[in-house]
């Protein structure tokens, strides 16, 4: 399932908030020139607003949070020297170019004239000012495997995988539309019993009502509020809630809907290859979500009062919409990857994913085509909580076809860690695998822009991975002759060791840290930078 879909909500699997206070013990790999963070560490809580708004950007030393001690490379790396501006492609859901945050931070194509209908740089797309938008007009859209049983059976493996695997999720969706069905019941409840629109969990104590239904109402709150994060919003994320499960049976697993016939293409078709428009955002800018709160992770304006912070302001963000609500085509994404490396993006950023590709062959060519144009492709590695080396856990993109050999040497992996150093740092949500996961970075809690100038808190291997793409585009800034391959490998080994026992998945079982990834860490600027440095004097 595409990595879009945020990991979402569920009233009896929210993610726990940490206790008040913890030793932990925090070890950092690196090379030996750089400094080693002390032994002990011991958690302060609770965390500061501000600090929660940002706090992928914190040092785990000074401030007791994983973060990649971005504002400690700025602080004591960074002063007084200039970057180089790096164009990064963000391959989404569409980008509100038009936030306030993301000011000057949003690419513009020098070759083209815009607004006068021609295709002034006769690259195939007309006025393609900050982008494309290989979807036109499309929102919704199947689930690939889907899109594989509407195609019936001919007698592929794949075909029965998809089969088994469609069935599965189908009855998964009803039950959790049961759920979201008695969520909502339950907040109308306690809304009517309170005579309010919104309320808190304190708000729950007021209520003296011995109507069963609304002392059932009661219970179910005020465990969901006692599990909850401190962003919890009822009414909002009930409805997120909502909305994506109502989506999943009217869109994803909808075998009679055909999301692509606005487009009038043909996905199998990879030379039908100049469809959709320069509008980047989409026909509904409140559905270009998804990227917009990516962009912002990576480049929104520092240290202005607005927001979170962006990891690095030396970027132009070029807008790829190919991701929708559902399973992006693999035709999309790989006419997408070639545009963004034809455009002059040195970092793209890509999260999603899903489990059944069946032109990979098309993506494959496109990560190597960008691969011979010295451009790293950053991947999130996926939010079902899988072991994807397993061969049923399929992910793709990946960096290798037969898990053992990798075809290129620009893409990296990443999963998703939350903001408490401990043996539950990695989030259950995330995907891991030693082979096809690299390195770890922030993904839980996540604070960013999303359209009409809002922000939000958003979580899933899809925050993490820009998080790392952050990082890899501060690299090309300021060692901007250092190889994508180089940057890949900075970013994996100059980071900090997780744990030497973690939880991995939804089910938590503790695990060393060498299964969860390549490299067992998180990914860490600072350590990146000085890494940087050194190999750059090579």
């Amino acid at each position: 399932m595409s990595h879009i879909k945020l990991n979402t909500l569920s009233a009896f699997a929210l993610l726990v908030l940490a206790g008040c206070s913890a030793t932990l013990q925090a070890q950092v790999s690196t090379p030996k020139e750089i400094t080693s963070a002390p032994l002990v560490i011991i958690k302060k809580a609770p965390v500061s607003d501000n600090d929660l708004k940002r706090w992928s950007h914190l040092d785990l030393v000074k401030d007791t949070i994983p973060g990649m001690s971005v504002d400690k490379a700025y602080d004591e790396l960074l002063k007084g020297k200039t970057g180089v501006k790096v164009i990064v492609g963000i391959v989404d859901s569409g980008i509100d170019i038009d936030h306030e945050d993301l000011k000057g931070m949003i690419w513009t194509n020098p070759k083209e004239i815009p607004g006068n209908g021609i295709d002034d740089d006769k690259n195939g797309f007309i006025d393609d000012v900050n982008g494309w938008n290989f979807l036109g007009d499309i929102v919704h859209e199947n689930l690939e495997m889907t899109r594989i049983v509407k195609k019936g059976d001919d007698g592929s493996a794949q075909y029965k995988d998809a089969l088994k695997q469609y069935n599965e999720k189908y009855d998964e969706a009803l039950k959790d539309k049961e759920q979201v069905d008695f969520l909502l019941d339950v907040n109308k409840t306690i809304k009517e019993a309170l005579n309010k629109e919104t309320y808190k969990l304190e708000d729950l104590n007021t209520i003296t009502s011995t109507d069963p239904k609304v002392a059932r109402s009661k219970m179910v709150m005020t465990q969901v509020f006692t599990n909850a994060g401190p962003t919890f919003d009822p009414n909002a994320d009930f409805e997120e809630y909502r909305e994506q499960v109502y989506d999943q049976l009217n869109y994803n697993l909808n075998k009679e809907f055909d999301g692509r016939k606005v487009l009038g293409d043909n996905p199998d078709d990879i030379k039908d290859n100049h469809r959709g428009n320069n509008i980047v955002y989409g026909p509904d800018k409140e559905k270009a979500l998804h990227g917009t709160h990516v962009a912002g992770i990576i480049g929104q304006i520092r240290h202005n009062d607005l927001g979170g912070d962006g990891i690095t302001n030396n970027v132009q963000i070029l807008t790829v919409r190919a991701v929708p609500d559902g399973d992006e085509s693999d035709k999309d994404i790989a006419l997408g990857i070639r545009y963004a490396v034809d455009n002059g993006a040195k970092v793209i950023n890509g999260s999603f994913g899903k489990g059944f590709s069946p032109h990979k062959q098309w993506v494959y060519d496109a990560i190597k085509y960008a691969a011979k144009k010295d451009v790293l492709i950053v991947l999130a590695a996926g939010n079902d909580g899988y072991d994807i080396d397993k061969a049923e856990n399929g992910n793709y993109p990946k960096d290798s076809e037969d898990n053992v050999k990798e075809y290129a040497d620009n893409v990296i992996t990443i999963g998703a860690i939350n903001k408490v150093y401990g043996e539950n740092v990695i989030a259950g949500f995330s995907n891991f695998g030693k082979i096809n996961v690299d390195v770890f970075a922030p993904g839980e809690e996540i604070y960013a822009t999303v359209p009409n100038n809002k922000y939000k808190f958003l979580q899933g291997t899809s925050m993490a991975s820009p998080n790392a793409a952050g990082v890899a585009a501060l690299i090309r800034s300021y060692y901007p002759k250092l190889k994508a391959s180089q940057v890949k490998h900075i970013l994996m080994d100059s980071g900090v060791l997780l744990p030497a026992k973690v939880a991995l998945g939804e089910e938590h079982e503790v695990k060393s840290l060498s299964e969860t990834s390549r490299t067992g860490k998180m990914v860490n600027a600072y350590n990146a930078l000085i890494m940087a440095e050194k190999m750059s004097k090579k």
